[in-house]
């Protein structure tokens, strides 16, 4: 069973400051915690029956279904909970965008896009993504969850993202998506350098902007029809992933 302080410190993870305070996070559900159980380390582990017997060799606590849903941070809770502690990743940036082709975030805020994007990523085999400071916390539940697992294997970083481009060297392309761009199935793509996501209501900062060195445009079908203002920023990142990784 869930003692009453250890489903009081679980709830209080839901909050930014308390998971930094602490060092860890939540995940939930089968699949999610056997990917993350191979990369990072698990400080406690509840779970029914049901999972437990099928997962011997976990220590974890035997909770019933009605335990597990008061931990739980979703609203159809699946057989187990964990809490792990996070990875402090160093990663020599410039290597990684000139090595390999990776995703920037400008304040991308929303917990479920900023989840799927790292989940795209994942998919598109993109290993690393570097948020600003404005984005959400990839620690968060909502995120973690929205990530289906790929948290296991995309590193996150949050840094300074004009000092980062600034620092690339000057002809690593630097891509990013506006509507004054020119047309992502014309454009010649590389299969190294960066590309820039942005908020989801204002875009691409000014600031961020500046620095994009070719500016791409999803047009959309048949051209001149009028149509929704914009595209979703995950489904974006989608299309130009998926573009991108056909011509490599």
């Amino acid at each position: 069973m869930i003692s009453k302080a250890k489903l009081k410190y679980i709830r209080s993870l839901e909050l930014k400051k308390n998971r930094k305070a602490e060092g860890v996070f939540v995940a939930e559900g089968p699949k999610i915690i056997e990917d993350l159980i191979r990369v990072f380390e698990p400080t406690y582990i509840c779970a029914t029956h049901e999972w437990i017997s099928v997962h011997p060799d976990v220590c974890a606590d035997e909770v019933t279904e009605e335990e597990l849903k008061r931990a739980s941070f979703q609203e159809h809770p699946q057989q187990v909970l964990a809490i792990f502690r996070q990875q402090k990743d160093e990663v020599n940036s410039i290597e990684a965008v000139t090595k390999g082709l990776c995703i920037a975030l400008d304040d991308v805020q929303n917990p479920g896009n900023l989840g799927t994007i790292v989940r795209l990523a994942d998919w598109f085999g993109i290993e690393h993504i570097f948020c600003s400071q404005g984005c959400a916390d990839i620690y968060n539940p909502k995120v973690v969850q929205s990530t289906m697992g790929g948290i296991a294997r995309v590193k996150v970083h949050y840094c300074n993202l004009p000092q980062l481009i600034s620092s690339l060297p000057s002809e690593t392309p630097v891509y990013g998506t506006f509507l004054d761009g020119e047309d992502i199935y014309t454009k010649d793509l590389s299969q190294t350098g960066l590309i820039v996501m942005g908020n989801e209501g204002n875009g691409v900062s000014q600031e961020v902007g500046r620095l994009v060195t070719k500016r791409l445009y999803i047009p959309n079908y048949p051209k001149g029809r009028e149509t929704s203002e914009s595209l979703n920023v995950a489904i974006a990142t989608a299309v130009i992933c998926a573009e991108f990784r056909r011509r490599g």
